[in-house]
């Protein structure tokens, strides 16, 4: 029961990654096959769309895992230096 609990922010952070090359892919894809519809338009399409997957999981192994990837990427670091930088301001009065 927990595993599957631990393994939920896993699989959200894996869709958020795959999410947009795949929509990309897929429109690109959409866009070739539906030009001239023929079997080899469609495989092309297909492996276009396919990409997002093979990058997904890619990151998921390299970088530590997706939740990691996830929160480097979400950092904010300019809010960081603001927030110091109002402490230091606090200290000075």
């Amino acid at each position: 029961m927990f595993k599957i609990l631990e393994n939920i922010p896993k699989i959200m952070g894996w869709l958020q990654i795959a999410a947009l090359p795949i929509i990309i892919g897929c429109g690109i894809g959409a866009f070739v096959y539906f030009s001239n519809p023929i079997s080899l338009r469609l495989v092309i399409g297909l492996s276009i769309g396919f990409f997002g997957i093979v990058w997904a999981t890619k990151i998921a192994k390299t970088k530590g895992g997706t939740v990691t990837f996830l929160s480097r990427v979400m950092a904010t670091h300019e809010l960081d230096n603001k927030e110091i930088e109002m402490k230091s301001k606090k200290d000075k009065f």
